[in-house]
Order: C-alpha cells, then structure tokens, then sequence
C-alpha cells in the first residue's frame, strides 16, 4: 500500500527528492512541470497528495481543482523566508506550507498526517485483542466490511489494517470521507465524470471506484450519504460496475468495500434514513469497535506511542509519562477516545518541561467537561488557572519549539494561520512577549 505523491513545479526536483527520503518505502512520486499537465494527471487518479510550488500560483491551481471536482490534499512549497507566500497559500486553500530547502522531518510529518498513514494499532487490553483477532478473521475474505463505533474510536486505523492483511494488500487503499463531501461534488468523487457532465468538467476524470480497483476502497462515515447516491452505490455493489457522471456505458470496477459510521445504521434504516438493502450488502461483516474506556489497560501504551511520535515530530527530546501522569490519563473517561488522548498527549509533549511528562502537562479539552484526576494537588498547577491562560501558553511553547515558524505552528496546534495570527496580535496588545517570526 503505496502512497501516491504528486509534485508540481518547475524547480521540484529538491522537493520530490526530499519526499523519497521522508517516506521510504513504496512511495510513488510523479513530478509534472507545470498546472496543466498536473491537472490531467489528477483527472486520470492515482494521487494522494499534491505538493505545488507557490511560483505556478496556487489560488488559480486550487481553483481549477474545485471546478472540475477533485478534492485531494495539497501543500504548498516555497522559499521559507517567504511569510506572505506562506499566508497567501493557505488562504487560497492550501493545506499546509513546506519551506524550501525542504526538512525531512517536516515532510514526513506532512505527508504522515494528511495521507493517515501514521497510525498504527496499539493494543494490549484483551478487549481490543479479541476484536483485532476477529479483524484477522475477516482480512482475507472478499466480503463488505462495515465498521461502528463512537467517533475517535480508530475505525480507518482498523480499515488500513484489514486491508494489509487482505489478498489485496498489494492494490491501492482509497478513502473517501462521505461525511466532509457536499453530495453534488460526493458523486463526481466516487464514480468520475464524462468531459461536459457539467460547467467546469473541462475532461474526463477518474473516480474513486475506478482508482481502488484491484484494491480497498474505504467509504468512512457511510450513514451521512445522500439517500439518491445511497441507490447508485447499491447498484454500484451489486454490479460490480459504475456509471460515470454523464457517461453513457457502465465501467467494471474490482474492488472491496470497508464502511464506517459512529450512528447505528439499524436505527437509520428504521428511521428512513438509510436504505436497508444497502445495510446488509455492507453488513457482510460486522465489526463494533470498542470505546477507550472499554479498554484501559490500552491507555498506558498509547499515551507512550503518543508521546514519543510528537516529540520526534517536534524535535524534542523524548519523554514518557511519569507514574503520576498515567494516573491522571486512566481516571479520564475519554469520551473522545483514542483521537482525544492523541491531541492530550500532543499538547503534554508541549508543555513538559522535565525529563518526564507530569501529571502538570496533562491537560483535558473543557469543552467535554469536567475530568477526574488522581488527586486535587496533582492537577493544581493547571486546573486552577483560567483556560485562556493555558492557552496561550500552549500557543507561545508551540511557538518557541518552531523557531517562530508561524505556518508549523499553526499545523501543529491544529489551528489555521489566520486564528494564531488573531490570538498572537491579541497577546501583543496585553503586553505579551512574542517569539519573532521565522515564516
């Protein structure tokens, strides 16, 4: 299962070279000169993420991918002295910026997290081994996976890993996230489009059916898809086959399908929200993943992995929880799962200061509510100060740990460049002391 990157511009030779070096192993990376040439190249699939050089303008490029239809990642790269090109990319659309000569680290990172390829099972509580031996069960079988479970749960981590242990590990792995996609562009993304289907299909276009042939395509978030498209995929299932948006003849496609959802599709169906025929062809398979508080001797090893990928990702030295600490995460009830104690861990990474993490840099999203801790002394340091304060701690540590590189703190902190530029002009206006800008 290879990741697919395409990078565009005239100068992308550094670029690509550092790509290859960053994520060994399998990468395909394709270089096109030029907008054009990079646009068919995506029309004909096959692409992960898209890396373009901020000279061949990235407004007008993103642009031309909204108008035909095609939603795939892209990052911007450029010289990093170059702040206002930095700003500039981002509000055009893109994802993140990359500062040239390019870090391999950083790359790693980029192309890790926008692709998902850097999750990984971690499991040592017997509730989550009995439910990983049952997903080796149903790797090998050609049969529709469905996958429930509340959100943060790890739904596409268990996709990914159904799918290395499928007869089709070999093929491609695509996801399409039914959920983040509004229903007229959804349709165009899964079956592709005839030149003309509509204003802006200025070629044919390949979709994401066509590109998982002969590998997995995963459908996350299933049970937000528009009833009219719900009847298309069935048939699309049941056939073994899909129709283009304007075409006029039905194309074979060689896929499995893997499906996702946080709802109970059984009460969606008797609600009228989701087709029951389309349940059970997806229903083949049934895997209910079990929320982190179902499995706390998971918590531990987690927030290790957690803690040593974020501090290599950040050029830290390691640190692992602290006694105190792992006291602090097992007394949460995590209501959201292994997402919400991968960003705890990302922010302790952050604010540890000592040779360990402390229970002090465990720090809880408010917004879910109240938290027990393993004792009112260990989490006063941090739980009696206003969360504005803590903030802008975490904002100004992030900072100093960037070298002032604003776009890789903003990725880091997962914020746009536009919302840490607000809050660092507000801390200005306070008095604060701001790390100076690098980019």
């Amino acid at each position: 299962m290879s990741l697919r990157v395409l990078v565009v511009g005239p100068a992308s030779g550094h670029v690509a070279e550092a790509v290859a070096a960053a994520a060994a192993g399998g990468t395909a990376i394709r270089r096109e000169p030029d907008p054009e040439r990079a646009l068919a190249a995506l029309r004909a699939g096959g692409v992960d993420l898209v890396l373009v050089d901020v000279a061949v303008g990235i407004a007008a490029f993103v642009r031309a991918l909204r108008g035909e239809r095609m939603l795939v990642p892209v990052v911007a790269f450029g010289t990093g002295s170059d702040a206002r090109a930095a700003a500039d990319a981002i509000r055009a659309g893109a994802a993140d910026f990359l500062s040239l000569p390019p870090d391999a680290e950083l790359v790693r990172a980029i192309i890790e997290s926008l692709a998902g390829t850097d999750r990984e099972i971690v499991a040592e509580d017997p509730v989550m081994l009995a439910c990983l031996e049952r997903a080796k069960l149903f790797a090998p079988a050609e049969a529709a996976v469905l996958l429930t479970g509340e959100s943060g749960t790890g739904k596409e981590v268990v996709a990914r890993f159904l799918h290395r242990h499928s007869r089709r590990a070999d093929g491609p792995f695509v996801t399409v996230n039914c959920a983040a996609i509004p229903d007229p562009l959804l349709e165009s993304e899964l079956f592709g489009h005839e030149k003309g289907a509509f204003t802006g299909a200025v070629a044919r276009r390949i979709g994401r059916f066509e590109e998982a042939s002969g590998g997995t395509l995963l459908l996350d978030e299933i049970s937000e898809m528009d009833a009219r498209l719900q009847a298309k995929l069935l048939r699309a299932l049941q056939e073994r086959e899909i129709d283009r948006v304007g075409g006029s003849r039905p194309v074979p496609v060689d896929i499995r399908v893997i499906a996702t959802s946080n709802r109970d599709l059984l009460k969606e169906v008797e609600a009228g929200r989701f087709r029951q025929d389309l349940y059970f062809r997806l229903a083949v398979l049934h895997l209910e993943l079990p929320p982190l508080r179902e499995r706390p001797r998971d918590i531990a090893p987690l927030a290790r992995h957690f803690a040593r990928r974020y501090a290599r990702l950040n050029g830290l030295p390691e640190r692992l929880p602290d006694p105190a600490a792992v006291a602090r995460l097992e007394s949460h009830d995590w209501p959201g799962n292994v997402r919400e104690l991968e960003n705890c861990m990302h922010r302790a990474v952050l604010l540890a200061t000592g040779d360990a993490i402390g229970p002090e840099a465990i720090v809880f999203d408010s917004r879910r509510g109240p938290a027990p801790s393993p004792s009112p002394a260990a989490a006063a340091p941090l739980a009696c100060r206003p969360l504005a304060d803590i903030e802008r701690e975490v904002i100004l540590e992030t900072l100093r740990r960037t070298d002032g590189n604003r776009t890789r703190a903003a990725e880091l902190l997962g914020i746009s460049i536009r919302t840490l530029r607000n809050r660092l002009r507000q801390y200005a206006q306070e008095g604060v002391a701001i790390p100076p800008a690098r980019s």
